[in-house]
């Protein structure tokens, strides 16, 4: 089943350009050096031929981000982890849940996350609240492959930092974002890709983040056909950047539009 991965946003949690920052890149005229916060949206079409749309993430940028890609519908979204970066454009869902159907629209998260979600937006969960406009949204724990619509969403796990968070494989797909340390049984489930996405926030080393170094060798491990690196921060001017990059690997960027089998 033909499917798109559309890149909503590749940019790290600041943004690009970086408030307060007036280096080459913060102020580069090369539009792929305009960075939002990072998320994907998967489209395809059901057994039955209808259009359907996954959203992995709703980041701050979540607005700009679905009027820039004219977003109109939303089947489903799926959660990484619950970094501000991840989580913050949850409230921007309100217009695309109005016309959800049926019920509301379900969102997918790990059990923690789902608690830590219900508790950071109390407003939107909890009937005692009586706000008006809130978006119709409902939290559904990931505690194996997710089944949706026609499309199976494989949780892969990933270590950022300190703590596991998910990336996910759809059929010959897989997006992995915020890792420091991709684990041995996740590097097992990325062969046969078609495309790839990996975390390369920069060339220095980071704590919680991979370089470009790092995820050039989980390229060479697993060998998928295209590879691309998101959450990106000022470091990387895009057109130089690409250009030292092996044949096959590539700076995503935001509006970048790719396809391939789910």
């Amino acid at each position: 089943m033909q499917a798109t991965l559309t890149v909503l946003g590749s940019g790290t949690s600041m943004g690009v350009p970086t408030i307060g920052c007036d280096c080459a890149v913060c102020c580069s005229l090369d539009p792929r050096d305009r960075r939002t916060r990072p998320s994907v949206m998967i489209s395809y079409r059901d057994p039955h031929d209808n259009a359907r749309h996954v959203l992995i993430d709703t980041t701050p940028d979540f607005r700009e981000q679905a009027l820039r890609e004219k977003i109109i519908q939303l089947d489903a979204v799926l959660y990484t982890h619950t970094h501000a970066d991840h989580i913050l454009g949850i409230d921007d869902l309100r217009p695309l849940t109005y016309h959800h159907k049926p019920g509301k629209m379900p969102l997918y998260a790990t059990p923690r996350n789902c608690e830590f979600l219900r508790s950071m937006f109390r407003y939107i969960f909890e009937p005692t609240y009586k706000f008006g406009g809130l978006p119709q949204v409902e939290l559904h724990p990931i505690e194996g492959a997710v089944e949706l619509l026609g499309a199976r969403f494989e949780p892969l796990t990933v270590i950022h930092g300190e703590t596991p968070i998910l990336g996910f494989r759809f059929g010959s797909a897989a997006y992995l974002t915020d890792h420091s340390e991709v684990p041995n049984e996740t590097l097992e489930k990325l062969h046969n890709l078609d495309i790839l996405f990996l975390d390369a926030l920069r060339y220095k080393p980071h704590p919680t983040h991979s370089t470009v170094e790092r995820s050039l060798k989980i390229v060479e491990a697993v060998k998928p056909k295209r590879a691309f690196f998101t959450h990106i921060c000022h470091d990387l001017p895009h057109e130089a950047t690409d250009a030292s990059l092996p044949p096959g690997v590539r700076l995503a960027f935001d509006g970048m539009k790719l396809e391939f089998e789910i």
